[in-house]
């Protein structure tokens, strides 16, 4: 299995935020490495969001044997957003895919967006997974409503902007600029920056363990706000510049 460690190093960073997935954690860690085990080299950056479960121990075990793996921690919760930004800044790796910590994402995806992101040119800065046949009915009826209101507003060509599973140039992520809500509007903000994006059709899982941290109702008109604010952000863009180099020698 490629590792981090006596190969020099990852190719691709897995960045993955927890918040008390304590439970969830061991077999999404054997499924990121029956992914991308035998590949190049790779590294999964665990980003422990101020858990009060078991989160951390379970995780320091895990880490004894399997030198690919890294934990880093929040002191208090932050958020999602928080703990992907502090995953990709602690990243190695020139790609970076990230996946939800509650195992509804499913890591045998993770080649398939990384090698559309490769295979695609300089142009795309991000490749999107798109969720079919999501669980849930209501779930289904809450991303409905947030991603037409958010596509009839940014245009931004994605339909599933709320899937954990993006793969992304580490520096066109840190280009972005940062606010709490920052994962859901990835995509609008990657085209502001003159990126072109990509899909991946990927699969929902059931949570096997725990319950969502996330509602719909409490979180609503924040949402609005920031809609807004990336809407104000994309209108206020101006056209990259073409920067040269030029020679000392002006003679």
């Amino acid at each position: 299995m490629s590792s981090v460690t006596g190969s020099g190093e990852p190719a691709v960073s897995v960045v993955v935020p927890v918040h008390n997935e304590a439970e969830n954690i061991p077999v999404l860690v054997d499924e990121i490495a029956a992914a991308l085990g035998g590949r190049e080299p790779f590294e999964a950056v665990f980003v422990n969001d101020g858990s009060t479960d078991d989160t951390q121990q379970v995780l320091a075990k895990l880490q004894a044997s399997r030198p690919w793996l890294r934990q880093i921690k929040h002191a208090h919760g932050a958020g999602q957003s928080a703990a992907i930004r502090s995953g990709v800044r602690a990243a190695r790796a020139p790609i970076v895919v990230t996946l939800d910590g509650d195992g509804q994402n499913d890591p045998a995806f993770i080649p398939a967006l990384v090698g559309t992101l490769l295979t695609s040119g300089a142009q795309v800065g991000l490749v999107q997974g798109q969720r079919d046949k999501r669980k849930g009915a209501f779930k289904r009826f809450q991303s409905r409503i947030a991603n037409g209101v958010r596509g009839a507003v940014l245009r931004d060509g994605t339909r599933d902007t709320g899937c954990g599973l993006k793969a992304f140039r580490r520096d066109v992520y840190l280009a972005l600029p940062y606010f709490d809500a920052l994962h859901r509007f990835t995509p609008a903000l990657v085209r502001r920056e003159g990126y072109e994006i990509r899909h991946v059709a990927v699969l929902d899982r059931p949570r096997a363990h725990g319950k969502s941290h996330y509602g719909m109702w409490g979180r609503l008109w924040i949402g609005i706000v920031d809609l807004y604010g990336v809407f104000w952000l994309i209108r206020r863009r101006k056209r990259a510049p073409e920067v040269t180099e030029v020679g000392g020698d002006a003679g």
